[in-house]
């Protein structure tokens, strides 16, 4: 098979994808772009989610209340989450964590929105997608609280954080994804941290449609740019991009353990 890439993370439903859809989902395949994961940001939101799923097979979706939107949705129960991930084509939680960069809602609010992920998490050992900006020590508290209580995946999502943030998540099992950010001139700090984490621990995204990597620096990004981020991750790990494109994928396939492998056997 030829180059077998994912997108771990994007947000198919903002209204910047509207009524293009179907050429982006072609784009990323022609850059060899074959699964790709529809974040959830508003649990209130969610079937919007499910129809782009079902529009596109190799779309799958989380389900989930971002940060910036816990004041919103502060009363989003585990309950609702389970019942929700179990949807078809439902492969994680999330995403959900803390932001301090712009405080959009308050900080206990964010606090407690969050631990209602894990627990989800937790209990359908779905991997909970982790958003986190400038909260690194609180993130590392409450991981640490939490996993006290019993284990569950999770994927440190486009990854901007300091090292002790990672080495505290490779600790507890979680997984590091990279974005467009690892791409950027002034991102050597997290290239760094790159080159550290295991293969076995690594994904790419692109967080679409923020954060492209150059050649598509400050416009709208895209799923089938994350071509680009897998090459610049494979010069920071010394492989060639099929070697990364190959772990990523293995790593991709382990985690959301609800999405089929179509890749033939060894």
């Amino acid at each position: 098979m030829s180059l077998f890439l994912v997108d771990s993370h994007c947000h198919l439903d903002f209204p910047d994808f509207e009524g293009e859809r179907a050429d982006l989902v072609a784009r990323a395949r022609e850059q060899g772009v074959r699964r790709f994961v529809t974040i959830s940001t508003f649990v209130s939101k969610f079937e919007r989610l499910m129809a782009i799923t079902r529009e596109f097979d190799e779309v799958y979706a989380s389900v989930g209340t971002h940060p910036h939107n816990a004041a919103e949705e502060p009363d989003v129960t585990v309950a609702q989450l389970v019942d929700l991930s179990g949807r078809d084509k439902v492969v994680a939680i999330g995403e959900a964590g803390l932001d301090y960069h712009y405080d959009k809602s308050p900080r206990d609010v964010q606090a407690k929105v969050f631990r209602t992920h894990i627990e989800a998490a937790r209990e359908t050992q779905l991997p909970l997608v982790i958003h986190a900006r400038q909260a690194d020590e609180d993130v590392i508290r409450i991981l640490e609280e939490e996993s006290g209580k019993g284990a569950f995946p999770f994927i440190l999502h486009c990854f901007s954080s300091g090292r002790a943030l990672a080495e505290a998540g490779l600790a507890l099992g979680g997984y590091v994804s990279f974005s467009g950010i690892l791409t950027f001139r002034n991102s050597a700090d997290i290239r760094e941290i790159a080159a550290e984490v295991p293969m076995d621990r690594l994904l790419v995204e692109t967080d679409a449609p923020y954060l492209a990597p150059p050649p598509h620096r400050g416009k709208r990004n895209e799923p089938a740019f994350v071509r680009h981020t897998a090459a610049v991750l494979a010069e920071v790990k010394g492989v060639d991009l099929d070697s990364i494109a190959r772990q990523t994928t293995d790593n991709f396939f382990r985690l959301f353990g609800r999405i089929a492998d179509p890749r033939p056997a060894g």
